[in-house]
């Protein structure tokens, strides 16, 4: 069995086909010992895939985009989650909530673990319309520090993770009106990528990637009520019921597709990135995303 450690930013449901894949034994049918890490800060994911111990890394595609030319080359390979997990929350219900009620509002937003989510949220409210500077936003804080202050009464709008925003919403002090899975459209939000000198071997990441599909497959085509018990051993913390509903919500909003990176949402996920002032253009996708590895994977 080859080695194939993963340094991931976080242990979240939208990683599930790669939990999958451990668990059904895709990866050990391809050759393969699958294990992953959590460092702490996440930004030590980076020292895993440049020394070495970790074969790949699992985060935000921005990260790998924001390296490039700028004294490191990382190259994504893979794909496990195609939508932004996180959901907006307000003080009260709002069953017909759109992007443009935000204007004139003030909005919470984690940044103290990355700056993708409140530069994909300036990114959907912008494609909807709402013009930003009318906009009020308090970031570069945790999340769980916005969720407390919010509870409090801070703020008309939160941006925050399904786990709290479920928990916020069965103490009666918040309210979900929009799920950024739903209604902020396909972009490659989790990725596996690598330091190409560095790195393990192509066939290693062929035989990750066609395993890592075969889960999501497996994943589109079966409810979430037959993992019930696998979910409940994962994510310990979590309400059983609201897990297997949520990942049944997941399921129908596309959240889980293909482990190939797609070029049409990756394009879209560019332009807000440089829109976020985080790379100066778009990149290209030939040149950036290593298509190979699915072209061999995925025939």
């Amino acid at each position: 069995m080859e080695k194939f450690r993963i340094a991931a930013t976080g242990h979240s449901v939208n990683y599930l086909p790669e939990y999958l894949g451990v668990e059904f034994g895709y990866f050990e049918e391809e050759g393969l010992s699958v294990d992953a890490i959590v460092p702490d800060p996440w930004t030590l994911v980076l020292d895993e895939i440049n020394n070495g111990d970790s074969q790949a890394a699992l985060g935000g595609i921005w990260v790998p985009s924001m390296y490039r030319d700028r004294g490191h080359v990382y190259e994504p390979f893979a794909q496990v989650s195609a939508r932004c997990p996180l959901v907006l929350m307000a003080h009260a219900p709002d069953q017909e909530f759109d992007y443009m009620k935000t204007e004139g509002t003030t909005v919470l937003m984690p940044g103290s673990n990355g700056s993708s989510p409140g530069i994909f949220l300036k990114f959907v409210m912008t494609e909807a319309g709402v013009d930003v500077d009318a906009v009020n936003f308090v970031q570069d804080l945790s999340g769980a520090m916005l969720a407390e202050l919010f509870s409090g009464g801070m703020g008309d709008y939160l941006l925050i993770d399904p786990v709290t925003a479920t928990r916020l919403k069965r103490q009666g002090v918040a309210h979900i009106v929009t799920c950024l899975a739903e209604s902020g459209g396909p972009v490659p939000w989790s990725v596996y990528y690598s330091d190409p000198t560095n790195g393990t071997s192509t066939d290693a990441k062929v035989g990750f990637v066609r395993a890592l599909d075969r889960a999501t497959q497996w994943l589109k085509a079966h409810e979430a009520s037959e993992l019930s018990g696998f979910l409940e051993r994962t994510f310990p913390k979590a309400n059983p019921a609201d897990l297997v509903a949520h990942v049944d919500e997941l399921r129908g909003w596309g959240m889980w597709e293909t482990a190939r990176i797609n070029a049409e949402s990756y394009a879209r996920w560019q332009q807000g990135i440089a829109d976020g002032h985080l790379i100066d253009n778009p990149l290209d996708y030939a040149a950036f995303v290593d298509g190979a590895i699915a072209d061999r994977a995925l025939i």
